[in-house]
């Protein structure tokens, strides 16, 4: 497995070489040819069906990132079905451990009224339904009812005559139920509509995520107001005085990285992470603790060895791994990073060798008081929000590992509201995974131009593809207007 031992070897920690390539701007013009436009009315929209079905009952499971993809989901099948979406409850959960519920992290007012041309939302359902016995009915709906990725077919056939007959369902769980193609184009612009439009934070969230990224700059701000900045911060959308005043104190940028490399995910992955036998008899510790039906899979399959899943990708980048990527992409020692997430397995033993390349690295836990954290401490989902506003209105926001909810959703985030001017840096794992599988022979040189290359071609400018996620890659005439 490839793990460095000395990074002085690819790299003298005080000098980089000159930048070739300014990963600080977005390399391709055509990104700003791409506007937002979800909430834009249109001959084809559905509207607000006149007939009524009945109630959906959404609990979403996961965490944050989870639970606004389920959101979304559900105002798109409480329309497709002609039925009234009660507003979505979330699961507690032992592994995320966190109480919260909508209105503890959405603004549940301006929701319902963002949505109220599209689809009918209710806080509560009425009182002659609220007696019933949802299971007993038959209208609770789990995952083993509805498949991965479910067509709107599926749920027309499973759920519709349900619903017809009893006036509610109950969808338990809910996470990635739905799919993305064939779909209606007006229901796929409707989720569009609730991701980028319909979900803001509560007032106590944007003030804190507001005071957050200004101590990541320094208080320094952009003269020009940016739809990032106020689509997740609203009315605490930081301003300054005059341009004068903008030009006198510059302006001071940062990068913010999702490293995934907590424990669940390490755990996870079944990688070998170089920690000899206490680390592994831990990690099995832990899966078998948290990851009960992956135990269960695993010892009715042929295993995999930790080598054969670095080799395909399927390993997260360490910290010291993601350090060189940075690098080799011109970073200089001086950068802001701001760490998203923070609780890195391995604690700072495994993080010094990322810190002693980039010293100024920052979380939330270091920018903000112990009694501005203090309204948000064991509410992991409002730390994950102000995670996701820092990372969504950074300069650049790289990612180590594509396939995690957050990485998906900040980055779909930039796209839509970036107007060209929000890269993202996302690797190929398995192009990646190569490259240090050569660690022994590969040249600084070398590793710069491979890894490079590898970011480009992510950063090219396409257009969603078939069955590709709608919250992660918005560039589609359903989502976005082209100029």
């Amino acid at each position: 497995f490839f793990f460095l031992k000395n990074v002085n070897r690819f790299i003298d920690l005080q000098e980089f070489k000159q930048e070739s390539l300014n990963f600080w701007e977005e390399p391709y013009q055509e990104a700003s040819k791409w506007t937002p436009c979800a909430d834009k009315r249109y001959p084809t929209s559905l509207g607000k069906p006149g007939e009524n079905n009945g109630y959906i009952m959404v609990s979403a499971n996961g965490g944050l990132n989870q639970q606004r993809v389920a959101i979304c989901n559900a105002v798109a099948v409480a329309s497709l079905l002609n039925a009234t979406l009660v507003l979505p409850k979330f699961l507690y959960s032992n592994v995320w451990k966190d109480p919260s519920q909508f209105s503890d992290i959405y603004q549940e007012d301006y929701f319902m009224r963002m949505l109220k041309d599209d689809v009918h939302i209710v806080q509560e359902l009425p009182l002659h339904l609220k007696s019933l016995d949802i299971e007993a009915i038959g209208s609770l709906i789990t995952d083993a009812d509805i498949v991965k990725e479910a067509k709107p077919i599926d749920y027309i056939r499973t759920v519709l005559p349900l619903l017809m007959k009893n006036k509610v369902v109950h969808f338990l769980g809910f996470g990635n139920r739905l799919g993305f193609d064939p779909f209606p184009p007006e229901l796929q612009r409707l989720r569009c509509k609730c991701d980028f439009h319909a979900l803001k934070f509560v007032p106590k969230i944007q003030e804190v995520g507001s005071l957050l990224i200004k101590r990541i700059r320094k208080f320094k701000y952009h003269a020009a107001e940016r739809q990032l900045d106020k689509q997740l911060l609203g009315d605490f959308t930081p301003s300054i005085s005059s341009k004068e005043n903008y030009v006198e104190r510059g302006s001071s940028r940062y990068l913010a990285l999702h490293l995934r490399f907590e424990e669940d995910m390490v755990a996870y992955s079944q990688c070998d992470f170089g920690g000899g036998e206490h680390e592994k008899k831990e990690l099995e510790a832990y899966r078998e603790v948290h990851f009960p039906l992956l135990i269960e899979r695993l010892k009715n399959s042929k295993p995999v060895s930790p080598a054969e899943l670095r080799k395909l990708g399927k390993c997260p980048l360490t910290p010291e791994e993601a350090a060189l990527v940075l690098a080799a992409l011109g970073f200089k020692r001086g950068t802001y990073i701001y760490l998203a997430g923070s609780r890195i397995y391995g604690g700072s033993s495994r993080m010094h060798p990322f810190t002693n390349l980039y010293p100024n690295l920052v979380t939330k836990e270091t920018l903000l008081t112990y009694n501005e954290l203090a309204p948000f401490r064991n509410f992991s989902s409002q730390l994950a929000a102000l995670d996701f506003i820092a990372c969504a209105t950074s300069d650049v926001f790289a990612m180590t590992d594509s396939g995690s909810q957050l990485s998906s959703l900040v980055s779909g985030f930039r796209t839509y509201y970036g107007d060209g001017h929000a890269p993202t840096l996302r690797p190929n794992k398995k192009r990646l995974a190569a490259i240090f599988s050569e660690n022994s022979t590969i040249g600084w040189t070398t590793f710069e131009d491979r890894v490079r290359k590898m970011i480009e071609e992510g950063q090219r400018v396409r257009v969603r593809g078939s069955g590709r996620s709608i919250y992660r890659q918005p560039r589609c005439p359903e989502c976005m207007c082209r100029s």
